[in-house]
């Protein structure tokens, strides 16, 4: 991933609000990254930009080698659903549907056969072999949040964006999330993006981006 001169601006005359300033860095294939920063300062309009989920009026942000902050809607939409994975910290589980088969519904949603064995085996890792069958209603909390992290990465995304994901969960939980998601990456080698107010969870990354005002530096070395 490769961003350049990303700039975001809400409001305008004195309610003018500069999100993000001018923000540039590279992220390479398989790296952890953790967005940490004050609440406020731009994290989540950072991700949703990276993601696609919201528009720059300025800037551009490359995946594979895409822009895209220019596709049309329809192929962004595709683009998402094929090549991103969204992990929020609610977890937007579809309550009349079992732990499988929120799992796989973006599969489903774009006409592909789920691969039987990687979901049982994203089922095995996520410690839900035991609970696919199991509504959300079902299940705690911290089970919800790995049935969220499951449906992530159903369908092999080159890139996952968590945005605080262990927001609604106690520390065991967190912790256990947090492992899990560093397992999926080490395992899949995909690129991770994640935003935390838990400096402590921040150790976990190979690198570690600080949002201040809208400006973006490197904790420990200097961004491009």
């Amino acid at each position: 991933m490769i961003v350049e001169k990303l700039s975001k601006t809400f409001g305008s005359g004195e309610l003018k609000v500069d999100a993000l300033k001018n923000v540039s860095f590279s992220i390479s294939k398989g790296e952890f990254i953790c967005i940490v920063g004050p609440s406020g300062s731009g994290k989540s309009t950072l991700l949703n930009l990276l993601g696609g989920l919201d528009k720059a009026k300025h800037g551009k942000v490359y995946i594979d080698g895409k822009d895209v902050l220019t596709m049309q809607e329809r192929h962004l939409s595709v683009f998402r659903r094929r090549s991103i994975g969204f992990i929020f910290q609610a977890y937007n589980l579809v309550p009349e549907l079992n732990v499988e088969e929120n799992i796989i519904l973006p599969l489903l949603l774009d006409y592909k056969k789920p691969d039987n064995q990687y979901i049982d085996e994203l089922l095995k890792i996520l410690g839900l072999s035991e609970r696919k069958h199991h509504l959300p209603s079902q299940l705690s909390g911290g089970q919800q949040q790995r049935v969220a992290i499951g449906r992530a990465l159903a369908t092999r995304p080159a890139l996952i964006l968590a945005d605080e994901p262990t927001g609604n969960l106690d520390t065991k939980n967190s912790m256990d999330v947090i492992n899990l998601l560093k397992l999926c990456v080490d395992r899949y080698k995909q690129t991770l993006i994640m935003i935390t107010h838990n400096r402590n969870f921040a150790s976990f990354a190979d690198r570690v981006l600080y949002v201040a005002d809208g400006v973006l530096t490197e904790v420990g070395g200097a961004v491009l």
